[in-house]
């Protein structure tokens, strides 16, 4: 009988979205991982990269969607148990949008950490991104005003680091360049 209390509980896709309203939390290999509120310059930086990403989506006239948190994000269409809410996701493939959500890997994941969530998102969600088949994944640290680029591969990913100052390359992108200057 002590075994069974020692068990954890796994969650799904349907305790997901029966999670009361105000609550938000990601939903990762059937386990729970609340968010607490961000911050102003968190909010800030989302608003400013979603405007950035849309007004050149648009002036494109591109397939691309972009969507800022919370959205919910099921990596792997089959897997019940997996479901993140990135800060912002940008999504190619249309087919990939549902009412809920997104179903399949985004072409472009970019989190803005916090120091609670920090190893999280350079360790577990690095690797669940790369493993979902995201093609692109920034890291954005307020606090050290540094930008880090993954670009995920099938077989390896390729990694650059940059200031808020510098002007960087959106590779999923021929001429798209973004520069967080104003937050630094």
């Amino acid at each position: 009988m002590t075994e069974a209390l020692l068990q954890p509980n796994f969650y799904t896709e349907e305790d997901y979205y029966n999670l009361p309203e105000n609550v938000r939390a990601e939903l990762i290999d059937g386990q729970f991982y609340y968010m607490s509120a961000p911050s102003r310059l968190h909010q800030k930086i989302l608003n400013f990269l979603n405007t950035e990403i849309n007004i050149y989506i648009r002036s494109k006239n591109g397939p691309c969607e972009v969507y800022p948190a919370p959205f919910a994000v099921k990596l792997f269409g089959d897997d019940d148990k997996t479901i993140v809410e990135p800060d912002i996701s940008v999504i190619c493939d249309p087919g990939k949008l549902t009412d809920r959500g997104c179903t399949g890997a985004p072409d472009w994941i970019i989190e803005i950490i916090s120091p609670s969530t920090s190893s999280y998102d350079y360790v577990n969600k690095l690797k669940l991104y790369a493993d979902a088949g995201v093609k692109e994944y920034w890291i954005i640290d307020p606090r050290t005003s540094k930008v880090f680029v993954y670009l995920l591969g099938e077989d390896a990913f390729d990694i650059n680091s940059y200031s808020f100052r510098d002007k960087i390359k959106v590779n999923i992108y021929e001429d798209l360049w973004i520069s967080l200057e104003e937050f630094s």
